[in-house]
């Protein structure tokens, strides 16, 4: 059953100039006529989408596969996100103040005050569920469901892009052989 994502994409660009309005419209005749673009950090290109598919991991990388082929050649796929997410991130999607996040037992951070979307999930699914003699809070959670359900995809694609399993050039999986050959330290 195909249900709806929504995701970022971080392109590192080549060295050089690049024109945001060339960019955006090479993003826009992909067929990404949706798509938020952000080119305000030198070399990084954001991309935010919301797309449909059976499977959130499949579909991001067949945005990343089209995305890529538009962009100026030597562009490399470099993240995925949600995966670590801030406080004010997460109240913003659920359509609340940050404070009714901190009001709450939160999993640890992971580095500067981010968190693992998937943990973040599981923490807000369990103060949604009502609770005897306790109000429910006014999580919008609608509103945040795409992108929590892109979370958990997100991580696995950035490890699979870490361990050089995903070449971050062509988006497609490196056969095993080839992983094991480029992960070789030579002293």
């Amino acid at each position: 059953m195909a249900e709806d994502f929504e995701f970022e994409l971080v392109f590192a660009l080549p060295d050089g100039d690049h024109d945001a309005f060339a960019l955006s419209n090479a993003i826009f005749e992909a067929g990404f006529e949706d798509a938020l673009v952000g080119s305000g950090t030198a070399g990084l290109l954001a991309v935010e989408l919301e797309a449909e598919g059976d499977d959130a991991e499949n579909v991001m990388l067949e945005a990343a596969r089209a995305l890529i082929k538009a962009l100026p050649e030597g562009t490399t796929l470099r993240e995925v996100r949600p995966d670590l997410v801030s406080l004010a991130d997460v109240a913003e999607k659920l359509e609340v103040q940050r404070q009714a996040l901190q009001q709450r037992k939160m999993p640890l951070p992971v580095a500067g005050g981010l968190y693992r979307i998937d943990e973040i999930v599981e923490v807000v699914t369990e103060a949604y569920k009502p609770q005897t003699g306790r109000r429910r809070p006014r999580f919008n959670m609608a509103a945040a469901s795409k992108w929590f359900r892109s979370g958990p995809a997100a991580r696995r694609v950035n490890a699979q892009l870490t361990m050089e399993e995903i070449d971050p050039v062509t988006i497609e999986r490196k056969p095993r052989q080839e992983r094991e050959e480029s992960t070789q330290i030579h002293l």
